[in-house]
């Protein structure tokens, strides 16, 4: 026996029945397709001049039918006179026609470049990318723009950023780089270049955060490391200008330097850190110098030494070696 609510819930379709979920993938909107290059409609530019060079030819036919050309000039005889019948309007409606042929095939030829490509577009739709050179043939119904895809490289201005240490820093990065996909680089952002140069600051205030500048008390991985730094100035910079087309080769830093508030700070600590870096290295040659000497006396037996004279014999060698090797502030 069934209940009302099921009886009711029988008659409808499955999709509509209470509880019941659709699975008819057509009632979901579809997923634009990607953006990408594909090649755009042209034909060889010989094409056109050979239809050019005949519309030409059948124009000059129908005016001399229609006796517009003179058939003689200087009293010589350039042409022969033109046979009689056919009506005006048909000589004319086929000037006119091959006229409009003729302006046809010349207003599509034009000249494809190395290292530059056309980028087609009807009432701004994508119709197509043409990379042939030399002369080709491209309708004039279709509206044309040229983009550069030749290698190309670009150097940043002084770049501000902060290294790990929270010290200002100003980065200048030199870029290698080109258009991969002509179709995002025109469609995906509005421009490309100012896009490019945006990211790469983006790309170096990230980079550069990951580590300090310089590190004077340890071996730390730091900013100075330029071929780990434009090792990783790469990779992010290349994966940003990937969905837009962009193909980005080598990013590297060409100059880093402290911010001209803290440049002369950081001088100060640069040069102390290396002269205590120098005062120690000169102490451990004064050290390992006494040890061999003190080694030295007592292996040959030339003077027995107890503890405390042994003791003496070491701090009086090493106030005199530190004295004449260590440099004076």
């Amino acid at each position: 026996m069934t209940t009302p609510s099921t009886a009711a819930g029988a008659g409808l379709p499955e999709q509509t029945r209470p509880g019941a979920h659709s699975t008819d993938s057509s009632a979901l909107p579809a997923a634009p397709a990607e953006l990408v290059e594909r090649p755009g409609p042209c034909l060889p530019g010989w094409t056109a001049g050979l239809t050019l060079t005949a519309a030409t030819g059948g124009i000059v036919w129908l005016l001399w039918r229609a006796g517009v050309l003179p058939a003689e000039i200087d009293g010589r005889t350039l042409l022969p006179p033109p046979p009689g019948g056919g009506s005006a309007s048909g000589l004319w409606s086929g000037i006119l026609l091959l006229a409009a042929v003729a302006a046809f095939a010349a207003g599509g030829l034009t000249r494809g470049r190395n290292g530059s490509v056309w980028v087609l577009t009807r009432h701004g739709a994508y119709q197509g990318t043409v990379r042939r050179t030399g002369l080709i043939w491209i309708s004039p119904l279709l509206t044309r723009r040229r983009l550069d895809v030749a290698l190309r490289h670009w150097r940043s201005r002084p770049i501000d950023a902060v290294d790990a240490n929270g010290t200002p820093l100003q980065i200048s990065v030199l870029l290698v780089w080109r258009v991969r996909d002509t179709a995002k680089a025109a469609f995906a952002v509005d421009d490309y270049d100012r896009f490019l140069r945006e990211q790469v600051e983006a790309a170096v205030a990230l980079a550069v955060s990951r580590h300090p500048a310089d590190d004077f008390r340890g071996a730390a991985p730091t900013l100075r490391d330029s071929e780990r730094l434009g090792d990783h100035l790469t990779r992010l910079i290349a994966a940003d200008q990937r969905p837009v087309g962009i193909e980005v080769f080598s990013a590297t830093p060409v100059r880093l330097d402290y911010a001209p508030e803290v440049a002369a700070a950081m001088r100060r600590a640069q040069i102390a850190a290396l002269d205590a870096k120098h005062r120690r290295a000169v102490l451990d040659d004064v050290l390992a110098t006494v040890a061999e000497t003190v080694r030295g006396i007592t292996e040959r037996g030339l003077v027995q030494l107890d503890d405390y004279e042994r003791k003496a014999l070491v701090r009086d060698l090493t106030v005199a070696l530190s004295t004449t090797t260590l440099p004076k502030k």
